[in-house]
């Protein structure tokens, strides 16, 4: 009497063990992949978690605004030296593209032309100038200067480095210049010492440098309006 209801009862537990077994297995696959999103992402929590705030991060350096030359404020001249004795010039037309600010001024940015055809020392020695011996200016019509870099050396000065093309001669070219300020004004300042033989100007019997001086002195000063406070 006491053991057939321990026989039904063990009857009655396999059945529901088996289906609690298959019911096991059968959701691992699942507790697996729960598993694997909740891992991922919690991993792109701490992703985002350890990346700094967009507010954070430093914008990056607006380029400088361009500022506009002032023709009537400006000049470039230049010293020559036949037989000993020196020789002034100008050139009357010229441009520049300058795009600065004093305090960075390693994002600035300077491309200055002058029209070679506008030199003034006399009538006779600028329509021998005009020549392909000299400026060939038919074919090479101005001179070009484009900086590659810009560096502040302290209470107004800088240096701008460069490649100084004339006469389809490329050379580099480190220029200094000095800013000053007044009026709402800028004044750039410098002055530097080409090798007119290394643009080829006076060929032939013009090369003879103690006929012409090879050295030539170049000074320039431009008048800038909207550039930045030093």
């Amino acid at each position: 009497m006491m053991q057939r209801p321990k026989e039904k009862h063990v009857i009655r537990k396999q059945p529901q063990a088996r289906a609690l077994r298959l019911s096991a297995s059968s959701s691992r696959p699942r507790v697996r992949y729960a598993l694997a999103a909740l891992a991922l992402a919690g991993g792109a929590l701490v992703a985002l978690s350890l990346q700094p705030a967009q507010a954070a991060t430093p914008a990056a350096s607006a380029a400088p605004a361009a500022a506009k030359l002032v023709p009537a404020g400006s000049e470039v001249t230049f010293t020559a030296r036949q037989l000993g004795v020196p020789l002034e010039g100008r050139f009357k037309r010229f441009d520049a593209q300058i795009a600065l600010d004093p305090k960075q001024p390693q994002t600035g940015k300077v491309v200055f032309a002058v029209e070679l055809g506008s030199v003034a020392i006399n009538a006779d020695t600028d329509a021998e100038l005009a020549k392909n011996l000299w400026f060939d200016t038919a074919k090479f019509p101005k001179a070009t200067f484009t900086s590659t870099a810009i560096k502040g050396l302290g209470g107004g000065r800088f240096e701008a480095t460069g490649t100084l093309n004339i006469k389809g001669q490329a050379k580099p070219l480190v220029v200094p210049v000095t800013l000053t300020q007044a009026g709402g004004l800028t004044t750039a300042t410098g002055s530097f010492v080409l090798k007119r033989l290394d643009f080829k100007i006076g060929e032939g019997e013009w090369s003879d440098t103690s006929v012409v001086a090879n050295d030539v002195q170049v000074r320039f000063k431009l008048q800038l309006q909207g550039l930045g406070p030093l």
